[in-house]
C-alpha cells in the first residue's frame, strides 16, 4: 500500500528520531513528509517503532493511504518526484 506520512513534533530530539525511523521505511519528500510503499507487516512494524518514540500529548504523526489510482494522479510542482510503487516484492 502507498502511504504518505507526515509529522509535527516540537521536540528536536524526538523529531530527529522519528525522521531517522521513517528513513528506514520510505522516502523523504519534504521536511516532515515521507512517501512509502509498505506491506501490512511493515506498516505494523513502523507504527510500533513510532509509538515508542513519540509523546502522544505533544506530537502528531499522520498516515494517508492512497490507492494505486490515486497515486497515479499525484502532481508535483517544483522539485522532486513521486516515490515509485513496486509492482512486486523481493522475498
Amino acid at each position: 500500500m502507498f502511504v504518505v506520512i507526515s509529522y509535527d513534533i516540537p521536540d528536536d530530539r524526538r523529531r530527529d528520531r522519528v525522521c531517522q525511523t521513517l528513513k528506514d521505511f520510505g522516502t523523504r519528500v519534504q521536511y516532515s513528509v515521507f512517501e512509502a510503499e509498505l506491506r501490512p507487516q511493515d506498516l505494523q512494524r513502523l507504527e510500533d517503532r513510532l509509538r515508542r518514540l513519540i509523546d502522544p500529548r505533544e506530537d502528531s504523526v499522520r498516515f494517508y493511504f492512497l490507492c494505486r489510482g490515486c497515486v497515479s494522479r499525484i502532481r508535483v510542482m517544483g522539485i522532486g518526484e513521486v516515490t515509485r510503487i513496486s509492482s512486486f516484492y523481493w522475498i
